[in-house]
């Protein structure tokens, strides 16, 4: 089709931005790595070094105390079945993927939500980024991870934070503006300084939102898992992804079984934490 103006470069604009950032910041990708790699691979030696018993018995106590009966009961037969399955060790190489993306999401995700809430030109700045996160296909974001720090369990954690941060900024922003205008001319009365005013008020009473943020964060953290598997990270994804490579139809449907096991009782217990009143 005819164009009225030339194309613009822009996959070689692009490509240009990546290669300056490998070149002048590789260091930095470098310590990057080490760090993900490493909290993944402690993770994945906590959770696959303990007795598989030990595990289901810490998990469905979190689940008890996070929520219900039932969730506990449907924790502690979900993770029997996926050992008795034999895909526990593959299940807890997929809670280690998990667990990093969603602690680095909070850790980044929590602090530029609270940022956008104190100062709206940031939030105006912050929010197009988030809707371009989100709206853009997830296999994309594995091209620049691969480029920045090649195969393997590292660039599938990149891409899951990517992915999966957005919600934990947008509801801890929203937490935040939702207190009573009031409660803060109370505690501004008083004298508190920002910091007390944060911790002491506006966190605990924007706390159920923020829970909601986090839970949002790890389950679209673990809809990356089959995604990263293309990439060499490890787990559940990639039993999947061999089942469809190879049209096993029984294997598929077990291993996502597993997956769709983790994802309830993570997203149970999330759920849970969030709902817990302070005694």
């Amino acid at each position: 089709m005819e164009q009225f103006f030339p194309k613009l470069p822009l996959d070689s604009w692009v490509e240009t931005i990546v290669d300056g950032l490998d070149e002048h910041l590789g260091f930095l990708f470098d310590f990057i790595s080490t760090c993900i790699g490493g909290t993944v691979d402690f993770f994945n030696l906590t959770l696959t070094g303990l007795p598989f018993w030990v595990i289901i018995i810490l998990l469905t106590w979190l689940a008890y105390r996070a929520g219900k009966l039932s969730i506990a009961l449907f924790t502690f037969i979900g993770l029997l079945l996926i050992q008795n399955l034999g895909y526990w060790e593959h299940s807890m190489e997929t809670l280690a993927l998990v667990l990093t993306a969603g602690l680095i999401s909070v850790i980044i995700g929590i602090p530029v939500g609270i940022w956008c809430a104190k100062s709206d030109s940031v939030q105006k700045v912050v929010t197009p980024l988030l809707d371009f996160m989100q709206t853009m296909p997830a296999f994309v974001y594995l091209i620049p991870a691969i480029f920045f720090f090649g195969l393997g369990k590292v660039p599938g954690v990149i891409a899951s934070v990517i992915f999966a941060m957005p919600p934990t900024i947008r509801l801890t922003n929203l937490g935040i503006r939702q207190v009573p205008a009031d409660l803060i001319e109370a505690t501004e009365a008083f004298g508190s300084t920002y910091w007390q005013k944060l911790t002491k008020v506006q966190l605990p009473i924007a706390k159920t939102t923020i829970m909601a943020g986090i839970n949002q964060s790890i389950m679209l953290a673990l809809s990356m898992v089959v995604i990263a598997s293309m990439i060499g990270a490890k787990g559940l994804g990639a039993d999947v992804y061999r089942a469809v490579t190879q049209i096993k139809i029984g294997e598929g449907f077990e291993a996502g079984l597993a997956i769709v096991i983790m994802a309830i009782l993570l997203d149970r217990i999330t759920q849970g934490v969030g709902k817990r009143k302070k005694a």
